[in-house]
């Protein structure tokens, strides 16, 4: 089992076959070794089914690296039980803004009256380190501190235990993804990855030609 072969939206499956989720996200290291994995939950294995209407339903997990017993590049088999993932800590927490009554009031009428979303008080924070890159599929990739997005992450490339890259969807029609190499990774948050990388340097980007 290799780290290449870990592919985001790969099915994920308990040791006793249950389905539990996909694989979401990657949390990679400062030394751009492969830590954990994120797996977002189906709704029949988290529950959510039953509550559609729910808000701050937790839906993804942190499952460590070694638990991976079988990876494909569709399936991920765990050595845990449906059980013993259900004791996995959450990705996210929660916890409250800093901001005026006012708008705390506001928000807290929101849910019972809008859709079922997060009221703006409500903060979400990955439970990881902060030297750790969360890549997600489908992730904006931006240029520096610009604003420009290049475009979005479609997938993770790994040489053994290592990150090569990630595969960039660039922005526009027609446009071939490319290899964004690590060394022009700088760091994530929630909502982006950030490249330090000169514009004229984009057009020198190689195509991704996959194996498979």
């Amino acid at each position: 089992m290799a780290d290449e072969d870990f592919r985001l939206g790969a099915e994920v499956h308990s040791s006793d076959g249950k389905e539990i989720g996909t694989l979401a996200h990657l949390l990679v290291g400062a030394d751009y070794s492969l830590k954990a994995l994120v797996i977002k939950e189906s709704a029949a294995f988290s529950g959510h089914r039953f509550t559609p209407g729910s808000w701050l339903i937790n839906d993804e997990l942190i499952v460590p690296k070694d638990a991976a017993t079988k990876v494909t590049h569709k399936r991920i088999d765990l050595s845990l039980s449906a059980a013993d993932v259900r004791k996995l800590p959450p990705y996210l927490s929660y916890g409250e803004r800093d901001e005026s009554a006012t708008e705390s009031l506001v928000d807290a009428v929101g849910p019972l009256t809008a859709s079922p979303e997060a009221p703006s008080w409500i903060e979400q924070l990955a439970n990881k380190p902060a030297d750790e890159l969360e890549i997600d599929g489908g992730e904006n990739v931006m240029l520096g501190h610009t604003g420009k997005r290049l475009g979005t992450v479609k997938d993770v490339v790994f040489d053994d235990d290592q990150l090569v890259g990630v595969v960039l969807q660039p922005e526009g029609f027609f446009r071939e993804p490319v290899l964004l190499p690590r060394r022009f990774l700088d760091r994530s948050d929630d909502a982006a990855l950030f490249a330090t990388i000169e514009e004229g340097d984009l057009e020198r980007l190689k195509p991704f030609r996959p194996t498979d």
